[in-house]
């Protein structure tokens, strides 16, 4: 309904665009369509506000309450899709832009298959994992890590993909890095070492034995964080790092 009523807003926004022969009346509805207009575009963003001010404070502090964190990660994912509906591939792109540099995992709820092995959610990430993403190639690049201070214990590479109109990143490792010694992998290997290790989710096994890749749902990105939801189910929180 709110996408149908932006739609007729967008319509008669332009049937009511200023001329010399518009009536006072005319003016005044055009004023009220415009004000709808504006006001829809606020509401997405002072709700989008609200949410990473608490994850900016929880990615920098690690001491937001976890409960606190996850709603505002789960909010900010369903406002952030009513704004794409509304605004088009455009929020996407400003996401994408943004997605280019290194981030450090914070937050996690972990995939389902973990949260079962754990009895738990987990919350604040305990280890040092890395990601980082380079939008600016062609290929897009992707590397995924997992540090011990400094020193990278594992790290995978690959490529990605991004679908504008699902603010979908689909990727693909094809090299491992395991204590400094780099191995290449056949297509499915890498998914099966993620589940493996709890890295993945079971699910980008099965996406690659379809011959389909692993997949996040991009929520948003920032000069500060970005979230993200999983082909497993897991929703998280980077911080970026540069």
């Amino acid at each position: 309904l709110s996408i149908f009523l932006i739609a007729t807003v967008c319509h008669l926004s332009h049937a009511f665009a200023p001329n010399a022969n518009m009536t006072p009346a005319q003016s005044r509805i055009r004023s009220n369509i415009q004000l709808f207009s504006s006001s829809s575009v606020v509401e997405y963003d002072t709700e989008i506000a609200s949410c990473k001010e608490i994850l900016r404070r929880a990615a920098i502090t690690k001491s937001e309450d976890p409960d606190l964190v996850l709603t505002s990660l789960e909010s900010l994912e369903k406002t952030m899709r009513q704004k794409r509906k509304a605004q088009g591939d455009s929020v996407s792109q400003q996401v994408l832009d943004n997605l280019t540099g290194e981030w450090r995992l914070i937050f996690t709820t972990g995939t389902k298959k973990t949260q079962d092995r754990y009895n738990t959610k987990i919350n604040y990430f305990p280890l040092k994992a890395l990601q980082s993403f380079d939008a600016t190639t062609e290929p897009m690049k992707i590397e995924n890590g997992i540090y011990a201070g400094d020193f990278c214990m594992l790290r995978f590479n690959g490529d990605f993909e991004f679908s504008l109109r699902k603010s979908k990143l689909e990727f693909e490792f094809d090299q491992i890095t395991i204590l400094g010694f780099t191995i290449n992998l056949k297509k499915d290997e890498a998914a099966k070492i993620g589940a493996s290790t709890g890295l993945g989710s079971d699910s980008n096994v099965k996406n690659a034995e379809k011959g389909k890749k692993a997949f996040f749902n991009w929520i948003s990105a920032d000069e500060d964080i970005a979230t993200a939801r999983g082909g497993g189910g897991g929703i998280a929180l980077w911080q970026r790092i540069q």
